[in-house]
């Protein structure tokens, strides 16, 4: 079963997450961010992975350790629960629209991390989010969890519509990536 359990404290943030890679989109966040919240919820069932996220973080300083930290617990998370790779598609892809909004994400579970992020926003807030740790999220997700990961926005105007096709985008795109369509693993080299 790929499973994997992070826990992390810091004297910024102190976080605990869960996740169950095979599992049927079951989700329990509580960072103390809404829209976060309502973000990693999407990112839960769109995935369709079970994810159980609590976090305490310096939000009286701001989001920021929150959401960042965050980004790296999951993706030590998904690290960990897929192991040696073994089996996996390794390569998703996915766009998403949300209303007059477009995203797309592409990505390969190489062991190589790398993020390419090419979306703006309008404001600088969605409720106590602030849109610029958008990027910080998926940087950190991405170099934690060894994913090559590319976002775009292609276009939209309602930054709740951009940041939640991004996180949707990229949902799908693992739920690909991860799924079990083979014994080995997809690789010239043997290895991930």
């Amino acid at each position: 079963m790929r499973t994997a359990e992070i826990k992390r404290k810091t004297k910024e943030t102190d976080i605990e997450v869960f996740v169950k890679l095979d599992g049927e989109g079951k989700v329990n966040v509580s960072t103390g961010i809404g829209f976060f919240d309502h973000m990693l919820t999407a990112f839960g069932v769109h995935s369709g992975i079970d994810l159980q996220v609590n976090c305490t973080g310096d939000l009286q300083v701001d989001g920021h350790h929150t959401v960042e930290d965050v980004g790296i617990c999951l993706g030590m998370a998904f690290a960990k629960a897929l192991g040696d790779k073994s089996g996996i598609a390794r390569y998703g892809s996915a766009f998403i629209p949300m209303d007059e909004a477009l995203a797309f994400c592409a990505l390969d579970i190489s062991g190589r991390p790398f993020l390419a992020f090419d979306a703006d926003f309008h404001d600088e807030r969605i409720g106590g989010y602030d849109t610029c740790l958008t990027e910080e999220f998926f940087r950190a997700f991405a170099f934690n969890s060894g994913i090559t990961l590319h976002i775009k926005k292609e276009y939209g105007k309602n930054d709740h519509h951009i940041a939640e096709a991004i996180y949707k985008a990229v949902a799908h795109a693992l739920k690909s990536a991860m799924s079990v369509s083979g014994s080995g693993v997809l690789s010239t080299k043997g290895v991930l």
